[in-house]
């Protein structure tokens, strides 16, 4: 095996040195894969080779022993090769059948279970919440964990319709991206500013810059240069926060959660489609946050239940009409559905509520 080559600052490494080496010698060459049973793929390559995928499921924020223990199980019950996937789902690959019954049962029997393929509620992909991001509203990391622990069952079998991403965000930016079901923080009041330290602080050009709604501009405030906020403007996304700490817009009250369905990147079977909002000011409640958990165990329930096989949450949505969703749901239709903010008719011109 070749030595990796050193990190740079654009790209990403080769991954040839890191691959098995039945997938590195079959590279392009798959002739079809399927699923034995949940978490486990199988690939038949064209040459007649094998490869089983085990794919378990992780805390999402891992610590050394955790890393080292996954690691020591590959070792041991695989041939020593793994992979993380985007939603932190750990990978396994061994090309003998053999080791895959011994492997699935040591993984389930660490904690770690195995499931996320096909027709399931997959791994929740999300935000670094309050580990690593510099404008946190809430701790994603704790959604995640928390609410997969409830839907757990919904994780190792495959019995929803079709498969169903859930993401969450800790900021109302939401990179946590679209998503069959998301969980985002919503701020509701504008930023509150502490005039004594921006000029200190803050670069405020670079704050003026960063309001996507052009609500923010320098003034003079007690005779100190600061910021202030137009507030008929402002969206309460939370933008001006990590270029300024004194504009602080988390608030133990008016942070919320909101839950948003119908969202998907993928273009199979039907275009891609932005998540719509369907449940506002759910209570930003850890460490369980059982609100939005009871919200997204609803919504799965009916889904489940209501669907056609292969559709998507979205799918479902737009064939029976958002009038229908709210009605099966029981989740009740507010104002606060309506985009009504200035830029808000693209919006509406591309969502299921109004054509005009």
């Amino acid at each position: 095996m070749s030595a990796p080559r050193m990190p740079i600052e654009s790209g990403v490494p080769d991954p040839f040195p890191y691959m098995h080496p039945t997938l590195r010698e079959n590279f392009g060459q798959w002739s079809y894969h399927d699923r034995p049973r949940p978490g486990v793929l199988r690939h038949v390559a064209k040459s007649g080779d094998q490869v089983w995928t085990v794919r378990a499921g992780t805390q999402r924020q891992m610590d050394l022993a955790t890393i080292r223990k996954l690691c020591d199980i590959g070792d041991e019950y695989a041939d020593g090769f793994v992979r993380f996937t985007m939603r932190s789902n750990i990978e396994f690959m061994v090309a003998d059948e053999a080791k895959v019954a011994p492997l699935v049962e040591k993984l389930t029997s660490e904690g770690f279970p195995v499931g996320g393929t096909g027709p399931s509620v997959t791994m929740i992909s999300h935000t670094q919440g309050w580990l690593h991001c510099d404008i946190p509203g809430t701790d994603a990391s704790g959604v995640v964990k928390a609410l997969m622990d409830e839907l757990h069952e919904e994780f190792i079998k495959e019995e929803m319709p079709n498969r169903v991403h859930i993401t969450t965000s800790c900021c109302q930016i939401n990179c946590g991206g679209q998503g069959d079901i998301a969980i985002n923080i919503q701020h509701t009041k504008p930023p509150k500013i502490n005039h004594d330290l921006v000029a200190n602080v803050c670069e405020r050009p670079s704050v003026v810059a960063r309001c996507p709604v052009a609500a923010i501009r320098p003034a003079m405030v007690n005779g100190k240069p600061s910021l202030e906020v137009d507030e008929k403007k402002c969206v309460c996304c939370g933008a001006c926060f990590p270029p300024c700490p004194p504009m602080q817009i988390n608030d133990p009250e008016f942070s919320k959660l909101a839950i948003w369905v119908g969202g998907k990147h993928s273009n199979a079977r039907s275009k891609p489609m932005f998540h719509k909002l369907v449940a506002a000011g759910i209570p930003n409640n850890p460490p369980r946050w059982p609100e939005a958990a009871a919200i997204v165990k609803n919504i799965l329930a009916v889904y489940k239940e209501d669907a056609k096989d292969w559709e998507r949450i979205g799918d479902w949505v737009e064939r029976i009409g958002w009038a229908q969703f709210f009605d099966k749901t029981g989740l009740p239709f507010t104002k606060f559905h309506i985009d009504n903010w200035r830029g808000g008719r693209v919006n509406l011109n591309a969502s299921a509520h109004i054509r005009f």
